[in-house]
């Protein structure tokens, strides 16, 4: 494993959203919406604690990412490891990054936030934020799940 402290441990990043919390859940749990942000794939998963939690590919049916589920509190908390297992790093547990997401009721709308990492402490940690935070990273997938949710 590879230590990395030049890089932040964790990624954050927060969103209001002018749409139920309803829609919210649902645009990070139910495909037909997470491939609209999430670079045309799939999340699959049976939304059980310690079960699986994998980024399909909505063409091809690749796996871009798999990971197990940590928490699941509907329309509230959804957390998961993830990993490429397509990687040349062992796809172990300690290589594997947790993302967290928390949605927040507000009046007038509603919060979401994301947390990951830690990149300091799973192997290829510098390469693997770089990779997270290019072309805008969390803040433009969350404006990207904004527009969609509230569009719809």
């Amino acid at each position: 494993m590879t230590q990395s402290t030049s890089i932040p441990a964790f990624i954050e990043s927060i969103i209001d959203i002018n749409a139920p919390v309803g829609k919210i859940w649902q645009a990070l749990t139910d495909p037909a919406f997470t491939r609209q942000y999430m670079f045309g794939c799939n999340v699959v998963s049976h939304w059980e604690i310690g079960g699986p939690v994998s980024w399909v590919g909505s063409e091809g049916g690749v796996m871009y990412v798999d990971g197990k589920l940590i928490q699941y509190e509907p329309e509230k908390l959804l957390e998961f490891t993830v990993i490429d297992p397509n990687a040349s790093y062992a796809n172990t547990p300690n290589n594997h990054l947790h993302v967290k997401y928390t949605i927040l009721s507000k009046p007038g709308s509603n919060q979401l936030q994301v947390r990951q990492g830690d990149f300091t402490s799973v192997a290829e940690g510098e390469k693997r934020y770089t990779e997270t935070i290019a072309d805008g990273g969390w803040e433009a997938l969350l404006n990207t799940i904004k527009e969609i949710v509230e569009a719809g």
